[in-house]
């Protein structure tokens, strides 16, 4: 396990800051935000990004957090009462362990926050990069690399879903499992699917009606669209904004749940790292996953406001694990509710934790 500090050399800022004041932006295709990521203000966005932004600032900010390196593994690791059991951090797409900071601050215990493998400063896994093998790495790093004999694991989207596969693979090291999407069975199948599941089901196919596009291409064809991104700081936002955007609790202002400052240290450290076609091999890899087992773990769920989230009864996360503890929809927070609503999850977070022991 070696220290961790990030360190962007001059000429890749040098040459980024270049790019961005060259960017091109198309015509809109609709009104505002309607065809994708509004040109206007992905226009104002790179100006600010290019002028404004002070990414040293944001760079000392980060490692003020104190990161390490084990076997290609990029984490943050924050010690605060090791008497009691930690707690693993995991993010989804498109995000990173930024989305976690927040809630770190507010935890009163040992908290370790993995950036996913291909994102960021963590290699690929060997092999398919499915939700087991995530779950793989990440109990390595919690086990070999930091000691931890037992822990809590948190997470939403992939972060979720790998959490739900710690539980399952290493029940006697997680202590529980918390999640912000609620656990999917590995079938309805019996019982009978009731009408308030079929309601989220079909809402879930429809919504995959408008906004399954970005997953099809990053499942397909995920080379063909990451080499414009790698090359275009002005499309690397805009693919990612748009579903920062789209996803999270904002009335469709982007800015009420991520500020400028915040976009765009999401946005430099994708571009620095070179990260993004990276962090779409877990699409490419998804019909490699196999079925997940019942979880046992005693499990929390705090479902996100998102759409159709907010119609996903707690029924279907009984399905998926046979002890659901806590289940609550607080009706605000989206697809990032860490990042959007730390404290909310730094609450219910805490309160399971210690119920569990």
């Amino acid at each position: 396990m070696e220290p961790f500090r990030i360190s962007v050399a001059d000429d890749v800022l040098d040459d980024l800051r270049a790019r961005l004041v060259r960017s091109r932006f198309t015509t809109p295709s609709a009104s505002g935000w309607d065809a994708g990521t509004d040109p206007a203000y992905l226009r104002s966005l790179v100006e600010y990004w290019a002028h404004g932004f002070d990414w040293r600032a944001a760079e000392a900010r980060l490692n003020a957090y104190p990161q390490f390196l084990h076997r290609g593994q990029h984490f943050v690791h924050v010690r605060r009462d090791s008497s009691r059991s930690p707690v693993l951090l995991a993010h989804g797409w498109p995000s990173s362990f930024l989305e976690m900071l927040p809630l770190v601050d507010l935890l009163d215990v040992d908290v370790v926050v993995p950036s996913l493998p291909g994102f960021l400063f963590s290699d690929l896994v060997e092999g398919p990069l499915t939700r087991a093998a995530i779950a793989e790495s990440f109990h390595t790093t919690m086990t070999e690399a930091l000691g931890y004999e037992r822990y809590f694991a948190f997470g939403g989207d992939i972060g979720g879903a790998a959490s739900g596969w710690l539980a399952t693979m290493y029940p006697e090291e997680v202590a529980g499992l918390h999640v912000i999407h609620g656990p999917f069975p590995a079938d309805f199948d019996s019982p009978p699917v009731t009408p308030q599941e079929q309601a989220f089901l079909d809402a879930d196919a429809e919504r995959d009606e408008w906004d399954a596009g970005y997953s099809w291409i990053m499942t397909t064809r995920p080379d063909t669209v990451a080499a414009a991104l790698v090359d275009s700081p002005a499309g690397l936002a805009a693919w990612i904004i748009d579903k920062l955007r789209a996803w999270s609790d904002c009335g469709g202002d982007l800015e009420r749940r991520f500020d400028r400052d915040t976009l765009c240290t999401i946005l430099t450290l994708y571009w620095a790292t070179g990260c993004i076609g990276t962090s779409f091999r877990q699409y490419l890899d998804w019909r490699q996953n196999a079925k997940r087992p019942t979880i046992t773990v005693p499990v929390a769920v705090t479902q996100t406001s998102e759409s159709p989230f907010e119609l996903f009864p707690r029924s279907i996360a009984e399905r998926a694990a046979s002890d659901v503890r806590q289940y609550s929809a607080p009706g605000r927070g989206g697809h990032f509710l860490a990042f959007e609503e730390p404290q909310l999850i730094a609450d219910e977070l805490g309160a399971f934790m210690r119920s569990v022991g």
